[in-house]
C-alpha cells in the first residue's frame, strides 16, 4: 500500500481516489449532503452516466448532519413526500441521496435528496429493475416523538431527474432490525439480513415479480434436517461448530407477523427451526449466488462470509426435492486479513469486495472465488468503510467513509489486473 499524503485512504501502486461528495456540501436541489454515509449501489444512467443511490444512517435529532438548513427540517417538503416528519423537535433525518457521476471525466454532475423521513438507513440492495431497496436498522415505534412505526424497507428508483421517491414502507417484507438485501434476478425473490447478534436470514417472495409493495410471503432460512441450527461458532455457545466449505441443504419456514409489534421475529423464527446468525450485514447477488457477511461470527468473532446457492426451483413446490444450499465460505481467524466484515459487493471479475466496520483501522478486502483474501485499501482515519460498488462500466469503485465527515470516494486503477 502507498501512503496517502492526505491521510485518507492508502491504495496499491497504480490506484488513486477522488473525493466526490462530502457531508455539509450544498446539493443541486438546495439541500445539504447529509452525514453518516452508508450502503450504496450504482446503476446505469442516460448517456453513459452512473447513478449512485446512497444511504444515510442518521437517527432522529441528528441535526448537525441534517440535509436541511437549521431547524427547517422537512417543513419545506410536502407531507406525502416524507415518510415521518416526527413530532415537535424530533425530526427523522435518515434517507437517501442520489448522485449523477460521469466516469469518463471522473466528475460529479449533480446530487440531490431522494428519500426523506426514515431512520438509520444502513444498507440495502439493488434490484434488477433499477431501484435501490434502502433498509431501516431500527425498531422504533410511534410515540411522543415519532408519528409512525419504523423498521421497514423502502424502494428508491435510480432516477436521473431530481425528486423524492414515494416513501412507501414495504410492510410485508418484515419489520425488524434490517441491514441489507439481495435480489435473485432469476426468481425475483428478495433475501434479507438482520443486524442482531441472534438474527436470522429472511427471504421475501413477492406476489408480483418486481412489485414489492403489492405484498408477498416472508420466510426464514433453516438447515434441512437440522432445525434451529446455530451458525455463529462462538466458543461460549454449546453447539456443534458449523463447518466451512460444506454445503447444507436449506428449507424455508414461514415467518410470523411481518409487522412484529413485539420485535420477536428472530425468536419465533428460531423456535420454528430457523438458523441463527451473528449480526447479518452486507448482502449481494453475484456469480449465481447470494453472499452475505456476519460481522462478529466465528470462533474468534472476526467475521464470517456465507454464500447461498438458490435452487433452480427456488420459491416453487419443486424446491422441496431440489433445495437451495448454504455454505460457510470464509471464517476469519486472522485479524490482519479480515475483521468486522460489513457491506459487500461482487466485482466485475467475480471477487467479493468487503468493507470492514472497525473504527480503529478499516480496510477494503478482496476475496477470490477460491477463498484467497487480499487488501485493496486502508482508511487512515477513525471511521468505518461502507457502500462499496462498481460503476456499470467497471472502471470505478465507489466507497463511503462514514464519518469525520461522511465522504464518497471514486477509486480508479488497473482493476482488470486484480490486486491479489
Amino acid at each position: 500500500m502507498i501512503d496517502d499524503p492526505n491521510g485518507l485512504l492508502r491504495l496499491p501502486k497504480g490506484f488513486s481516489y477522488k473525493v466526490i461528495s462530502v457531508a455539509g456540501e450544498r446539493m443541486d436541489d438546495g439541500n445539504i449532503v447529509p452525514g453518516a454515509h452508508d450502503g450504496m449501489a450504482a446503476f446505469s444512467g442516460p448517456n453513459g452516466l452512473t447513478l449512485l443511490v446512497r444511504n444515510h444512517e442518521m437517527s432522529p435529532k441528528s441535526r448537525k448532519e441534517s440535509p436541511f438548513d437549521g431547524n427547517k427540517a422537512q417543513a419545506s417538503l410536502s407531507a406525502d413526500s416524507v415518510y415521518d416528519a416526527g413530532k415537535g423537535d424530533t425530526h427523522c433525518l435518515g434517507g437517501t441521496t442520489t448522485l449523477v457521476y460521469d466516469t469518463r471525466s471522473q466528475t460529479l454532475e449533480r446530487h440531490f435528496l431522494s428519500l426523506s423521513g426514515t431512520i438509520r438507513n444502513c444498507s440495502g440492495g439493488l434490484t434488477p429493475w433499477g431501484s435501490w431497496i434502502t433498509c431501516e436498522e431500527t425498531m422504533a415505534k410511534a410515540d411522543d416523538n415519532l408519528r409512525k412505526d419504523h423498521g421497514y424497507n423502502f424502494e428508491v428508483p435510480a432516477n436521473y431527474e431530481m425528486g423524492l421517491a414515494e416513501p412507501t414502507p414495504l410492510i410485508e417484507m418484515g419489520r425488524f432490525n434490517h441491514e441489507a438485501v439481495a435480489v435473485d434476478p432469476a426468481s425475483g425473490i428478495v433475501y434479507q439480513t438482520e443486524d442482531r447478534p441472534d438474527g436470522l436470514i429472511y427471504r421475501y417472495i413477492p406476489k408480483v415479480r418486481g412489485q414489492l409493495s403489492k405484498g408477498g410471503r416472508l420466510q426464514v432460512l433453516a438447515i434441512k434436517g437440522d432445525p434451529s441450527r446455530d451458525t455463529r461458532n462462538w466458543k461460549e455457545i454449546e453447539a456443534e461448530p458449523f463447518p466451512e466449505n460444506r454445503r447444507f441443504d436449506v428449507e424455508w419456514i414461514d415467518a410470523g407477523d411481518p409487522t412484529s409489534p413485539n420485535d420477536d421475529l428472530r425468536y419465533t423464527g428460531f423456535k420454528a427451526g430457523g438458523a441463527r446468525f451473528a449480526r447479518g450485514e452486507g448482502m449481494h447477488y453475484g456469480n449465481g449466488e447470494i453472499y452475505f457477511a456476519c460481522t462478529n461470527g466465528g470462533a474468534k468473532k472476526l467475521g464470517q462470509i456465507f454464500r447461498y446457492r438458490p435452487s433452480e426451483q427456488e420459491g416453487l413446490p419443486g424446491e422441496s426435492t431440489q433445495p437451495g444450499q448454504l455454505e460457510l465460505f470464509i471464517e476469519s481467524r486472522d485479524l490482519a486479513l479480515m475483521k468486522a466484515c460489513d457491506n459487500l459487493t461482487v466485482s466485475p471479475w467475480g471477487d467479493i469486495i468487503i468493507c470492514e466496520d472497525d473504527n480503529d483501522s478499516s480496510a477494503l478486502v478482496g476475496i477470490t472465488p477460491q477463498g484467497a483474501l487480499y487488501h485493496i485499501g486502508h482508511v487512515d482515519m477513525e471511521s468505518e468503510l461502507a457502500g462499496a460498488c462498481f460503476s456499470p462500466d467497471g472502471t470505478t469503485l465507489f466507497v463511503n467513509i462514514q464519518k469525520n465527515p461522511g465522504q464518497t470516494l471514486a477509486i480508479t486503477g488497473p482493476w482488470r489486473n486484480r490486486i491479489a
